[in-house]
């Protein structure tokens, strides 16, 4: 006999499971626990199989009747009831009306199912967002094959993943590679928006190898689009910064020389500017050289704040200067300084394994550094004599001396940092252990 919602309510439960059956291969179960679940019993290609639809009497007697309806209409078009409902996916070769029947079925009847399918979904599209790819090409190919990563770390964690980080890898555009290169540009670090772009280029590359995108957004763009070629491409690296000024050290320059390449990097002032000031410039009590505007590109007064690092520098240059008004006097003459080739001739006479080097590359080097470690433009640019152009250079005349001081106080220990790194070499007590004696 039929079921009724009569006798569906009084089923009660016994020691084992037992069913009832309403016909056409549906039954309910009763469970020992005293659930009542809605079951089908079809055959398929021959086979027998068992689909479920769920417990009674969250689904009552007519929405179960609807279901194995809908189930024989799918069995008759070739189609598993239990293979939809585990989440099995619609074989593509189905007819347009099979497919409206079983999309029918899974909305309908698979409620489960499609959550489970939904979470997986989910679960996928988590893995192939920028931010996890990014991480996982971090993790797999640039950390264990770069002897120094963090520039790549730090490319993605600052302005890659916050950008896009929750987008699916392989839907970035150009417009968003863009984007972030824009953004790195306005803060006035045009050779690290080059670098942004070629570590986005790399990790696209990556994403195509690896079949999770179809096309690399960052390729598509040429690197002059992004930042117009220099006596470098890009700045002085930490790691470069380390290794140059451990190959200075280490060469057989004179020592002179070694501390001029050295304070060129920290003062963030020009190689002519330098190797013509003379000690009357130089205030060590307040920790300061002002260079005259004669000498300035821009014949204003700028005014350098010197670091511990660079005051004791200078005080070995002036025990080096043999009583001579200029702080690097020629070796010919106590009257005049070195020519203006010297320090080239010196960087030359070494090999400093930093590819295109020149000298003109600390003040970018500083720049980049500074900007991408947050400090303002405007501090940056008054240390490094540039003046503002248009009507904010009018009225922007601020010195920023407490600024500029902390700023070139945490360059002078970041760039010890790099040299610290791997050293081998006793340059000089020019940091802290100056200080303390």
């Amino acid at each position: 006999m039929a079921l009724s919602e009569v006798k569906l309510r009084n089923l009660k439960p016994k020691e084992k499971a037992f069913q009832e059956s309403d016909g056409g291969g549906m039954f309910v179960e009763v469970l020992p626990s005293g659930g009542k679940v809605w079951r089908l019993r079809y055959r398929l290609f021959g086979k027998q199989e068992k689909v479920s639809l769920g417990e009674y009497p969250a689904y009552s007697l007519a929405e179960a009747r609807q279901w194995r309806a809908d189930c024989a209409a799918l069995v008759t078009r070739g189609l598993s009831p239990m293979a939809l409902k585990r989440g099995d996916a619609i074989p593509n070769d189905v007819k347009p009306e099979a497919k409206e029947l079983a999309d029918a079925f899974l909305k309908n009847w698979c409620r489960e199912a499609i959550q489970k399918q939904q979470i997986k979904t989910a679960a996928i599209q988590a893995e192939d967002t920028v931010e996890a790819f990014a991480r996982r090409w971090y993790a797999e190919i640039v950390e264990p094959n770069n002897s120094n990563p963090r520039n790549i770390h730090r490319v993605l964690e600052k302005d890659v993943i916050p950008a896009i980080g929750g987008k699916q890898i392989g839907d970035v555009t150009v417009t968003d590679v863009l984007a972030i290169t824009d953004k790195v540009k306005a803060r006035g670090a045009d050779q690290m928006a080059l670098q942004t772009r070629n570590v986005l280029k790399r990790l696209f590359a990556y994403a195509i190898a690896r079949e999770k995108a179809k096309f690399n957004p960052a390729a598509a763009i040429e690197a002059k689009f992004i930042a117009t070629a220099k006596s470098r491409d890009v700045a002085l690296t930490a790691a470069e910064i380390g290794k140059l000024l451990r190959a200075i050290y280490q060469s057989s320059i004179k020592r002179s020389h070694k501390l001029a390449l050295h304070l060129l990097i920290l003062c963030m002032v020009r190689k002519c500017e330098l190797i013509e000031a003379r000690w009357d410039e130089i205030d060590f009590d307040q920790g300061l050289w002002i260079i005259p505007g004669e000498r300035m590109k821009k014949d204003k007064d700028h005014v350098v704040f010197l670091t511990e690092q660079a005051l004791a520098m200078f005080e070995e240059l002036k025990g080096l200067a043999s009583g001579s008004e200029w702080v690097f006097p020629s070796t010919h003459s106590l009257d005049k300084p070195i020519s203006k080739s010297t320090l080239n001739v010196a960087v030359r006479s070494f090999d400093a394994d930093v590819q295109n080097f020149v000298i003109h590359d600390f003040r970018r080097t500083a720049s980049t550094h500074l900007h991408e470690a947050g400090f303002n433009s405007d501090w940056i640019e008054k240390s490094l004599a540039h003046e503002t152009k248009g009507i904010r250079g009018v009225y922007n005349k601020a010195q920023y001396a407490d600024q500029r001081r902390e700023m070139l106080k945490w360059w002078a220990d970041f760039v010890d940092s790099q040299i610290e790194e791997n050293r081998k070499v006793i340059i000089g007590r020019f940091g802290k252990a100056y200080n303390a004696n």
